[in-house]
């Protein structure tokens, strides 16, 4: 069982549908979906369906919090014209951080850590950069050698929000987002740090990596396909999307002052010792069931699972395969959603996302419909096609990516 559950104090969130966790919560109860067919694509393949963010104007993303005038020009200063990965993660960190009260009520700088989920995540980038380093490869901008890195988010929110204990990026594919969660939860419960930020990090796919995922057979190619869950699923539509939790130890909070939102009481981490794309059910599983006992309560007790939920053809049938295994008794069966019919799928920072979804709709009491849900693949799971009232005290979300990474992680509504 894990020795000390940690507090979410604060959340940040950019995405399709919405620009902070306000709008977020709106936009879940309704069931508003930003999955449409994008412009262009001239002769190439590349599939033109996604859930897109418009753009992220960081001045006008950063005075919507009020931010003193010195952190406000800092933001602009450090992160106005990087890519618009980082962009994002500037937005959902001030937008957390100020969530929790750590301006208000600051914790020592050397007891707050930092950790990004994600990984390649600024293709798109060097994608938009490469033209004009083949025709003047002087004039390739010197900014390049950093923003070139994933590793760039870590430096400039550190600078920004003066974080000064441990930090880094983990990447675990479309896991990437609770495996950072999970991470920070050891470092609190090591003793570390008494907070850290979770930050899923936007993957911006450039037309490369797409034609890739569509040629695999994994990517959606119309908006106008079912989504996940239903027996004409056609593939994931990509996300874009960026997210935060501030995670603090309980007795940090109670210095502070602080109420939580919710609370991390569990996870489960299984490889499946596979290279493949191909999802494992007895991995799944393994995860589930790990995440349940480390939580310290039983599987009829979770009321809610924010599914991994693709809409890939497998990934969705195993996925639910698995979990009747996890609740055999099919009266115990929890409600299932899937973020992802709403967002897209935002691969690395999915995590992340998806653990504000589950922190709102518990705090809220209510589960999102599963978007675009006409014919489910099984009907001995509660998959809701409207907004429904939620009185789960206990809800796990899954993760799972490619290489064989399974990963689930528990909340409990109200603890201590």
């Amino acid at each position: 069982m894990m020795s000390t559950p940690v507090a979410v104090t604060g959340m940040g969130v950019v995405c399709a549908i919405a620009a902070n966790t306000d709008e977020f919560a709106v936009a879940l109860r309704a069931g508003r979906s930003g999955v449409a067919d994008r412009p262009g694509g001239g002769d190439r393949q590349v599939p033109r369906v996604a859930a897109d963010l418009t753009e992220v104007d960081l001045g006008t993303a950063v005075d919507a919090l009020s931010l003193p005038p010195d952190r406000r020009r800092a933001a602009v200063r450090l992160a106005g014209r990087a890519p618009l990965s980082l962009r994002a993660s500037t937005v959902v960190a001030l937008q957390a951080w100020r969530s929790a009260g750590l301006t208000d009520a600051p914790v020592v700088a050397e007891r707050v850590g930092v950790i990004v989920a994600g990984h390649n995540l600024t293709a798109r980038h060097t994608e938009a950069v490469r033209p004009r380093y083949l025709d003047h490869p002087r004039y390739l901008p010197a900014t390049y050698a950093r923003h070139g890195l994933d590793t760039d988010h870590i430096g400039t929110i550190s600078q920004l929000l003066g974080i000064r204990g441990e930090g880094y990026t983990v990447g675990a594919a479309s896991a990437s987002g609770n495996m950072a969660l999970i991470n920070a939860v050891r470092l609190i419960g090591a003793g570390a740090v008494d907070v850290c930020l979770v930050i899923g990090a936007l993957t911006d796919l450039s037309d490369l990596e797409r034609q890739g995922y569509y040629n695999l057979g994994a990517m959606a190619e119309t908006a106008g396909g079912a989504g996940p869950f239903d027996t004409a699923r056609a593939g994931f539509v990509p996300g874009q999307g960026a997210a935060c939790l501030v995670l603090e130890s309980t007795a940090s909070a109670r210095r502070r002052g602080r109420s939580a939102s919710a609370h991390l009481i569990g996870y489960g981490v299984r490889l499946d010792g596979n290279a493949a794309t191909d999802p494992d059910e007895a991995g799944e599983v393994a995860a589930m069931t790990t995440a349940i006992a480390d939580a310290g309560i039983t599987a009829d007790r979770v009321g809610y699972v924010n599914a991994h939920g693709t809409g890939s053809d497998l990934g969705d049938r195993v996925e639910l395969t698995a979990m009747e295994r996890v609740w055999a008794n099919e009266a115990d069966r929890p409600l299932v959603n899937s973020t992802k019919g709403l967002t897209g799928h935002c691969l690395c920072a999915a995590g992340v996302v998806e653990a504000v979804a589950v922190v709102v709709q518990l705090r809220d009491g209510f589960a999102h419909p599963n978007a675009r849900l006409r014919t489910p693949v099984d009907t001995r799971f509660r998959l809701p096609t409207a907004s429904t009232p939620l009185a789960a005290e206990y809800a796990l979300s899954n993760g799972f990516g490619f290489g064989g990474f399974n990963t689930s992680v528990v909340f409990h509504r109200r603890r201590g």
